[in-house]
């Protein structure tokens, strides 16, 4: 027998392998995730997840993707976390702090609770990126939320009602177009994929099985 644990997913009691994930254990439980999550046809970050042990008050967040489930845990998916993403065109604003505080002049409301940072689910320090948005360094802020994955969960913590996963975006896509120098090997590279020098190499790789084309993937060369 495996060994098993007493999980809850919205508010029914369900018996699940204790080596399984949150999104893996409702699959168990006869849930079926067609949509929505970055592993199942959706996108990366959107099976944030709330959840309790029972007996504790602590509510914690976190991807069901990656979290294994615990005896007691009460498991509540949320549709859509309610981050405010504004629109502008890249190309027509400028890398400047002026820009934050028109698009989003809520970052200046932080009160400093640390909230966001507690809530991320990447163990970023949100709350210091936010301070680089502030400030108008869009590199460190670009640096320091380089590995989020807007799931979200730190604004539905916030009082201040920031959008941080979006501000992060800002800041990165303002370096990518206005600060970081230009790579030069990399436009050669799209010219000649354009051009189709790669067309015949694409296909033969097309063509081969799946376990030559995931021992191609494990032993590629990265470029440092």
């Amino acid at each position: 027998m495996e060994n098993m644990v007493n999980v809850y997913f919205y508010g029914k009691k369900y018996s699940v392998p204790a080596d399984l994930t949150i999104m893996t254990a409702m699959e168990y439980a006869g849930y079926t995730l067609k949509r929505g999550c970055g592993c199942r046809h959706g996108f990366c970050g959107a099976c944030a997840t709330i959840y309790r042990i029972k007996g504790k008050n602590e509510l914690k967040t976190c991807l069901a993707c990656q979290t294994q489930v615990v005896e007691g845990m009460c498991v509540a998916s949320i549709p859509f976390f309610p981050t405010d993403k504004k629109l502008y065109d890249i190309n027509d604003i400028e890398a400047k702090r002026q820009i934050m505080m028109e698009l989003y002049p809520e970052i200046y409301s932080c009160i400093g609770c640390n909230a966001c940072t507690k809530a991320c689910t990447q163990d970023l320090n949100v709350m210091q990126y936010i301070a680089y948005a502030q400030r108008g360094e869009f590199e460190k802020c670009a640096e320091a939320s380089f590995d989020c994955v807007g799931c979200g969960c730190c604004t539905v913590r916030c009082p201040a009602g920031i959008s941080h996963p979006h501000v992060a975006l800002l800041a990165r896509r303002l370096v990518g177009k206005y600060i970081a120098p230009e790579s030069k090997h990399l436009a050669n590279r799209v010219d000649e994929i354009n051009s189709g020098a790669y067309d015949e190499l694409i296909e033969a790789i097309m063509q081969k099985p799946i376990a030559e084309m995931q021992e191609l993937y494990n032993t590629r060369d990265i470029e440092k």
